[in-house]
């Protein structure tokens, strides 16, 4: 099997072994695909303006590997040409809710009326953009913005209440690229 990323006008791909680094408008990313129970078996090689991922077994999971690293080069050429957007709305009923960033730490203040603020941490290279009930995250490693909003929301994880009553907290409402269209 033999999953082709095309590559577009503007974007640069280095293939070195098993490490891939793309090189975009936006900025560059680079990740090692290097894993012992598949380097012999995964074909990672840039032919003109396209990766050809292939492998050289018919096994079910080094088939599924040359799909995810196909996926992950492939979400590594959208982000450094395009980027990365994720909304998310701060929802509450009870007490309202204040969310404030500082660094690299995100603060969720007066949840359900705690004294003490909640916190989540910003992945990577991050941008947050707090706007009284809206959060935007972007960023051009999808993993990294995907990982931040997670934290922001399991930073509102409610325990011992019935979530159909208490519906308070941080949630995703859209993926997109930076230029609007769906993920």
């Amino acid at each position: 099997m033999e999953k082709k990323v095309q590559v577009p006008d503007g974007v640069e791909v280095r293939v070195d072994g098993m490490r891939v680094t793309v090189k975009g408008p936006l900025g560059e990313l680079s990740k090692d695909f290097d894993d012992p129970r598949f380097n012999r078996l995964v074909k990672l090689e840039k032919k003109d303006n396209e990766v050809h991922v292939s492998n050289l077994d018919e096994g079910r999971k080094i088939t599924a590997m040359v799909g995810t690293i196909a996926a992950h080069v492939k979400n590594m050429i959208l982000g450094t040409s395009v980027g990365f957007r994720y909304d998310m709305k701060v929802m509450y009923t009870h007490f309202p809710i204040t969310v404030t960033q500082t660094g690299t730490e995100i603060q969720v203040k007066n949840f359900f009326g705690e004294k003490g603020a909640r916190s989540a941490t910003v992945v990577g290279d991050t941008e947050v953009k707090i706007d009284k009930e809206n959060i935007t995250l972007t960023g051009i490693n999808v993993e990294d913005v995907g990982q931040t909003a997670a934290n922001i929301e399991r930073s509102c994880k409610l325990t011992g209440r019935d979530r159909r009553i208490f519906q308070d907290g941080i949630f995703l409402t859209g993926r997109h690229l930076k230029n609007g269209e769906k993920v």
